[in-house]
């Protein structure tokens, strides 16, 4: 595992203990949409992406949300990684606000999403090194830090010089989780990290998220439409649905809460709908709005 940056380990020893590492109060977001059964000259209305959004992550715990699409997943990341402004409410990372104190939680976060941007024309070990230089690591941490990264997320080796343009989209995906995990993030947010992995690269992202949890004291917000990983790397578990959290609990206590045996059966009970994906989709609605 690679060592932590200079500058993120002197923030992390100063972080406050007592304060929870995620706290999210009557959060809200509202985008302008246009109803696409009107046609592309109907007029926009508002659209709640977050509604009133309220819950607590505590430090070195892993937290998963479980939506369809357009559900707020993704605008939840990025409310807490300071891409968006919120419309409402408040949210802090170890006790500093996300909108007054942009900076800092920069140095706190890292984000991984399906939507990872990179330079294309560079290779996947000097998108890594670009990045490990930003964040403060040396020249002789980064040549030992970016071969080690790589292979832990399955990257094969003799690729590692291949610009990104020529990369699949899960091979990106792996390149984008190596890029979040080579700083050891204190708080790891990830929106849909294993979309577009193999089974065998999907094992070895999840056992690499574990080791990354257990060896740093990462706190991990984990959101996905994947029951089967919430299930497997989640202390709890929450359904966020048309931009409502409706609850987070531990898995079991879902399971009780309902009277089912799977995490869909639940889905369905709080929802009354099939866990399947919606005609929306979030990254479309964000894309308009921000076209």
């Amino acid at each position: 595992m690679s060592s932590l940056a200079p500058s993120t380990t002197d923030l992390a020893s100063r972080l406050d203990r007592q304060a929870p590492a995620v706290e999210v109060r009557d959060l809200r977001k509202t985008f302008n949409r246009r109803d696409r059964k009107a046609g592309r000259f109907a007029r926009k209305r508002p659209w709640p992406a977050l509604a009133d959004v309220t819950f607590t992550i505590a430090r070195g715990e892993c937290v998963a949300i479980l939506g369809q699409n357009g559900s707020g997943k993704s605008t939840l990341v990025r409310l807490l990684s300071t891409l968006l402004i919120g419309d409402g409410g408040e949210a802090r990372i170890f006790g500093h606000d996300v909108d007054r104190e942009a900076s800092t939680i920069r140095r706190l976060v890292n984000r991984v999403s399906v939507e990872a941007s990179f330079f294309k024309k560079m290779s996947a070990a000097e998108n890594l090194s670009y990045a490990a230089r930003f964040y403060g690591m040396t020249p002789r941490q980064t040549r030992v830090a970016v071969p080690e990264i790589l292979g832990s997320v399955g990257f094969p080796p003799e690729r590692r010089g291949e610009s990104m343009e020529h990369l699949s989209r899960g091979m990106q995906q792996k390149v984008a989780l190596a890029r979040a995990l080579l700083t050891s993030p204190v708080l790891l947010l990830l929106d849909e990290p294993t979309t577009g992995l193999d089974p065998r690269s999907k094992l070895e992202v999840q056992e690499f998220i574990r080791e990354v949890r257990a060896e740093h004291d990462a706190t991990i917000l984990l959101c996905t439409h994947d029951m089967g990983e919430a299930e497997t790397l989640a202390d709890r578990v929450g359904i966020l649905d048309r931009g409502r959290l409706l609850f987070l609990e531990p898995v079991a206590d879902v399971k009780r809460r309902f009277g089912v045996q799977t995490l869909e059966q639940a889905f369905f009970a709080a929802t009354g709908r099939e866990f399947e994906n919606e005609q929306t989709d979030e990254d479309d609605e964000y894309r308009e709005v921000f076209a």
